[in-house]
């Protein structure tokens, strides 16, 4: 990884961002800041806006209101540029899935550019990395939830970008592929580029990302290092206690306790 210890340019800066649905406010002047040569967790509670966050960051969905930087290219006045310089896997992400995987693959490289020549060298690399060789010629419409996750993965990763954006990467994976995922992950920000990704699992966040935001009700609520969110607590103690959990719902269904105790 880049020495921390000097400040390093800002891959991804979101300013003021707002997205409305009607009534409802998913987005809320959220302001954020990504240092290149970092592996970034986003987290917060299902609604919390991050996937409506990331969406805005990438070109996906048009913001309300602020401004979303890539490495110096704003997404939405300089797209051309700004998604160039982007791997994206979005959450529920649609494929084109009556091709095959390599097939897909060639395809979005074309689609990025890539000389066709690397097209096949990193195809084959990605396919075998992710576990996916011996299922390069089955169509993706054929593949499992946690294949297609990683299929997805590939075509974020085939253009060599410099910042990757990971809507739930490690969702429907298998832990045997989620090391694998993970060991991409690590090696890639340690040369250099930068991983922002969502999960809802502490854990994971805990162990393999530097930094982190928590979000809640389309704010962020904390930022920084690890050490820094967590202010002396564990991760998901400290997580619980800034989204405002309470253990009300659970008093709430003594019924439910009585009931399973009865023959």
């Amino acid at each position: 990884m880049m020495d921390s210890s000097s400040p390093q340019p800002i891959a991804l800066a979101l300013t003021g961002l707002v997205k409305r649905f009607g009534p409802k406010i998913a987005v809320d002047n959220l302001h954020l800041r990504v240092r290149s040569g970092c592996l970034f967790g986003l987290v917060g509670p299902n609604g919390a806006g991050k996937t409506t966050t990331l969406s805005m960051a990438t070109g996906l969905l048009r913001p309300d209101a602020g401004q979303a930087v890539v490495l110096g290219h704003d997404v939405w006045s300089d797209p051309a540029a700004a998604k160039a310089l982007i791997g994206v896997l979005p959450d529920g992400m649609r494929l084109f899935d009556r091709l095959t995987g390599a097939e897909l693959l060639r395809y979005v490289g074309l689609l990025r550019r890539v000389p066709l020549s690397d097209i096949v060298s990193r195809s084959t690399e990605l396919l075998e990395a992710l576990g996916l060789a011996a299922d390069a010629s089955t169509l993706v419409v054929e593949y499992s939830a946690g294949m297609t996750k990683k299929i997805g993965l590939a075509c974020a990763l085939i253009h060599a970008p410099r910042l990757i954006i990971l809507d739930e990467p490690f969702e429907s994976v298998d832990p045997v592929s989620g090391e694998h995922i993970r060991a991409i992950l690590r090696g890639y920000v340690n040369s250099g580029g930068t991983v922002v990704l969502s999960s809802h699992v502490m854990e994971l966040v805990e162990s393999l990302c530097d930094e982190l935001a928590v979000v809640a009700e389309g704010r962020v609520v904390a930022a920084g290092t690890l050490d820094q969110v967590r202010a002396g607590s564990s991760l998901q103690q400290r997580f619980l206690d800034l989204v405002g959990y309470t253990a009300a719902a659970e008093e709430a269904l003594s019924w439910l306790r009585s009931s399973s105790g009865s023959s």
